[in-house]
C-alpha cells in the first residue's frame, strides 16, 4: 500500500538522521491536522503525541499562524525545533544551540530530498479513505443451483409486494431540519490552523449527533448577516477558556474572505448529509 510504503520511508529517514546525529534525541513528522505519520525508533507514540499536543497549544498563545517554516524552542534540557517542509512538518530535539543548527543544516538537505522521490515514485499520502478502496468483490459461486435462483426470485417478489403494502409513514424516518446557531467570531492561530476548518464546543457537537440520528457531524456552514457563507470542516475547541461562551473559531483567511472580523456574529449551520 502506498501509504505504508510512505510512512515506512519517512521512517527510515527519521532513524537514519538519529544515526548521523546521536545527539539528536527525538525525531518525527506530522501533517497540518497535527496527525503523526512517523517518529523514530527512540521516540514512544506517547511522548509524541504529548509534544504535537503541547507546540500547538504553544504556537496558539504564541498567535504563530500556519505559514511558518522554522520554529526554535528552548527548554529545561534543550532545544527543540518544528522545520516546515510543504505539507509535513518535521520536529527534532537536541542537547545544545550547536546542536540544533547542524541537525537543522542536515534535515534542510536530506528531507526535501526525500519528500522529492517519494513523489516522483507516486508514494504520496493517500488521504481517502483506504477501507473503501480496499473492498474485495467477491466472485458470483459457478455452483449456484436453478431450484436456489429460483428461491430466490420468489422471495425477492415476497419482500417486494411487503413493502409495497407498508404504510408510507414508516419507510421514511422524520429527519429533522438542520440547525441554526448564532456564533462570536474568535481568532483561530495555531501551527495546525487550517484555512479550510473551523472550531466550536464539543457539546454542540455532541448534541448535534444525538439529534441527527447519530451522525457524525463533519462539516458546518458559516454564514454571514451579510450574505456571504462558505462551507468548512468542523472540530471541537481546544482552547478552555473559549467553551460555552458561543463562539467559534475561524481561521483569519477565511474571515477575510467571508469580509468578517473577530467580535462579529455569524451563523453556523451543520451539514446533513
Amino acid at each position: 500500500m502506498a501509504n505504508e510504503a510512505y510512512t515506512l520511508a519517512l521512517k527510515d529517514t527519521l532513524d537514519g538522521m538519529t544515526q548521523t546525529f546521536p545527539n539528536i534525541k527525538n525525531a518525527l513528522f506530522f501533517n497540518e491536522s497535527g496527525d503523526i505519520i512517523a517518529m523514530d525508533d527512540k521516540t514512544s507514540e506517547e511522548s509524541a503525541v504529548h509534544t504535537v499536543d503541547a507546540l500547538d497549544e504553544i504556537l496558539d498563545r504564541t498567535d504563530i499562524l500556519g505559514s511558518f517554516e522554522n520554529v526554535a524552542l528552548e527548554g529545561a534540557e534543550g532545544w527543540l525545533n518544528v522545520s516546515r517542509f510543504d505539507d509535513l512538518f518535521l520536529v527534532t530535539t537536541v542537547p545544545s544551540k550547536a546542536d540544533l543548527e547542524r541537525a537543522t543544516a542536515f534535515a534542510d538537505v536530506l528531507v526535501p530530498t526525500v519528500l522529492k522521490v517519494l513523489r516522483r515514485v507516486n508514494l504520496a499520502p493517500v488521504k481517502e479513505n483506504l477501507e473503501e478502496l480496499e473492498v474485495e468483490h467477491e466472485e458470483p459461486s459457478t455452483h449456484f443451483t436453478e431450484e436456489k435462483i429460483t428461491e430466490s426470485l420468489d422471495q425477492t417478489r415476497i419482500e417486494k409486494r411487503s413493502e409495497e403494502s407498508a404504510p408510507e409513514t414508516t419507510s421514511k424516518p422524520v429527519m429533522r431540519e438542520p440547525q441554526v446557531n448564532q456564533f462570536i467570531v474568535e481568532n483561530l492561530g495555531g501551527m495546525f490552523s487550517s484555512s479550510d476548518t473551523v472550531r466550536i464546543d464539543n457539546d454542540l457537537l455532541l448534541k448535534w449527533k444525538e439529534m441527527y440520528d447519530d451522525r457524525e457531524i463533519e462539516e458546518v456552514k458559516i454564514t454571514t448577516f451579510g450574505g456571504k457563507s462558505v462551507r468548512c470542516k468542523v472540530k471541537p475547541v481546544k482552547n478552555a477558556k473559549l467553551e460555552g461562551k458561543g463562539s467559534v473559531q475561524i481561521h483569519e483567511k477565511t474571515q477575510s474572505t467571508l469580509q468578517i472580523k473577530k467580535g462579529e456574529l455569524v451563523r453556523v449551520t451543520p451539514i446533513i448529509e
